[in-house]
C-alpha cells in the first residue's frame, strides 16, 4: 500500500512534466525551424567575386554567416501554389563561381543579354517558402545519400543543386564509370553522396531506327519492364528523386510482354497508333512497382512532376522560341493541354504507389513543381545554349532550364520536403513515446 500510495502521489507528477515538455518541444521546434530557415545572404555575390572556388573539389571556403529568416515557416501551407515575385538577393552563385553547369545551360557565359530572369522567388500563398540554406541541407543529409533517376531535366537539377552546395562545400567525384550520364559526387565533410542515373524513359528501352520519322530517333520501349541501370542500384540511397518527361514526345514502339502492342507516331503500317499518355502511364507504373518491389530498399521516394517546355511560334524543330523576359502571373496563362495530361498522369500512377508503398512502410512524396514552372517562359536557354553558329540538335532550348535559374527554386522545395520529414519523424516518435507512456 505504501508503495502503491507513492506511485499516485507521482502520477500527477509525471503528467504534469510530460504536459510541458510537450509545449516546449511544439513552442521551440518551430522557433528553431524559422531560425533556420536560411536567409537571403545580401552580401553574396560581393564574397564570391573576390573568393572564386577551387576549380575541382574539397572543403569550401568559409561563406557569409546566414542570417535568420525573417518570415513565418510554412508548416500547414500549400508550398506549391503561388506567385514569382522579385528577389533583389539572387543569384546565390554565378557561372563563375560553379563548375557544375554544363554549357548547354550556361546562359551568361554565351551572351544572354538581360538577367532579370535570374531574380525572382517563388512566393506560396499564405506563408513563406525559406531560400536554400547550403549549411543546413547538408546537415539534415549527413551519412546519406540522393539520387537523380531520369533525363536531362533531372540532371539539370542535380547541378543546380551543387552549384547551391558550392557556397559551402564542394564534391569529389566518385563515379564507377567513365559515362557521364551516370554520375557519383561526395560531400567529404558530410559523408553526403549524390547521383544521377540516365533512364529518360524509366523503363527498358533501346534504340531501333537512330533516325526514324521525326529524324529525333525511333526507340523500343518495353513497358513491362523496369531500366535495372536504375532499378537494381536503388537500394544504396535514402532518397530516390524520380523524373521523366520530354522524351515521350518522341516516335517509339510500345512492347509489352515482349510483343509490339502498338506505337507513338511510328508511322509503321499494320501497327496501332496509341496516344503518348499510355506509354507515359505505363512507365511509370512499372517504375514506381519496381520501387515496391526492391526486396532491399527501405528510401523516400521523391516524384518531381512534369516540367513543361515553353516553345512559342512554332514547334522546337520549327522554329520555335522563348524569348519572354518575365514570368507569367496566374491570370496569364493555365495548366492544359498536354502539360495537364502529362502531370495527371504522374500523380495518377503515384497516388497508387504510394498506397501500395505505404502498405510495406515505404514513404513517398511529391515535389510538385509544374505550376511554378509552367509560369516561367522566361528561364530558359533559347538560342543562349551555345555559340551562335553552333550545329546542335536543340538549337533554341525551351525544355532545360537556365543556371541559375528558375530550376534553383527546385531546392527550396526540396530543402523544405527534408524538413518536413524530420517534423514528421519527430512527431511520429513523440506519439509512440506517448501510447509507451499510457501503456
Amino acid at each position: 500500500m505504501k508503495l502503491l500510495n507513492g506511485a499516485m502521489e507521482l502520477k500527477p507528477q509525471l503528467t504534469l512534466l510530460l504536459t510541458l515538455t510537450l509545449v516546449a518541444a511544439f513552442t521551440v521546434l518551430p522557433l528553431c525551424y524559422r531560425s533556420l530557415g536560411g536567409g537571403r545572404h545580401r552580401h553574396f555575390n560581393n564574397f564570391f567575386s573576390s573568393q572564386p572556388p577551387p576549380p575541382d573539389h574539397g572543403q569550401a571556403a568559409t561563406p557569409p554567416p546566414v542570417p535568420a529568416a525573417d518570415n513565418h515557416d510554412s508548416l500547414g501551407c500549400d508550398i506549391y501554389e503561388g506567385e514569382w515575385v522579385p528577389n533583389p538577393d539572387a543569384p546565390y552563385y554565378t557561372n563563375a563561381t560553379c563548375w557544375a553547369i554544363h554549357e548547354h545551360q550556361n546562359c551568361v557565359k554565351y551572351g544572354r543579354p538581360d538577367g532579370g530572369f535570374m531574380r525572382w522567388r517563388w512566393k506560396p500563398d499564405g506563408c513563406e517558402l525559406p531560400v536554400f540554406n547550403p549549411a543546413q541541407f547538408l546537415e539534415i543529409v549527413r551519412g546519406k545519400s540522393l539520387a537523380f533517376v531520369g533525363d536531362s531535366v533531372g540532371r539539370n537539377q542535380m547541378q543546380s543543386l551543387i552549384c547551391l552546395l558550392s557556397r559551402v562545400a564542394y564534391p569529389i567525384d566518385v563515379s564507377t564509370t567513365a559515362d557521364e550520364n551516370f554520375k557519383r559526387w561526395n560531400y567529404p565533410s558530410h559523408n553526403f553522396t549524390m547521383a544521377s542515373f540516365w533512364a529518360p524513359h524509366l523503363v527498358k528501352a533501346d534504340e531501333e531506327d537512330s533516325n526514324g520519322p521525326t529524324h529525333t530517333g525511333l526507340f523500343n520501349l518495353y513497358l513491362d519492364e523496369p531500366n535495372t541501370d536504375w532499378t537494381a542500384q536503388i537500394h544504396e540511397f535514402d532518397y530516390v528523386i524520380i523524373n521523366a518527361g520530354h522524351w515521350f514526345y518522341r516516335p517509339a514502339l510500345y512492347y509489352e510482354n515482349r510483343r509490339l502492342a502498338g506505337c507513338r507516331f511510328c508511322q509503321l503500317d499494320n501497327v496501332a497508333d496509341l496516344p503518348m499518355y499510355y506509354g507515359y502511364r505505363k512507365a511509370f507504373r512499372t517504375a514506381f512497382k519496381a520501387i515496391n518491389s526492391s526486396p532491399d530498399y527501405k528510401g523516400l521516394t521523391i516524384l518531381r512532376t512534369f516540367s513543361p517546355s515553353h516553345f512559342e511560334n512554332g514547334e522546337w524543330n520549327q522554329g520555335g522560341n522563348c524569348v519572354r523576359t518575365r514570368p507569367f502571373r496566374r491570370n496569364e496563362t493555365r495548366l492544359e493541354g498536354i502539360n495537364l495530361e502529362m502531370y495527371m498522369v504522374q500523380m495518377e500512377e503515384f497516388r497508387v504507389a504510394e498506397r501500395e508503398g505505404k502498405e510495406k512502410g515505404l514513404k513517398f512524396r511529391v515535389l510538385d513543381t509544374t505550376e511554378a514552372m509552367l509560369l516561367r517562359p522566361d528561364g530558359h536557354p533559347s538560342s543562349y545554349g551555345h555559340l551562335p553558329d553552333a550545329n546542335v540538335t536543340l538549337y533554341n532550348d525551351c525544355v532545360h532550364w537556365c543556371l541559375p535559374g528558375p530550376i534553383d527554386t527546385w531546392s527550396d522545395f526540396l530543402l523544405q520536403t527534408l524538413r518536413m520529414e524530420k517534423v514528421r519523424s519527430y512527431q511520429e516518435r513523440l506519439h509512440s513515446s506517448d501510447r509507451k507512456m499510457k501503456f
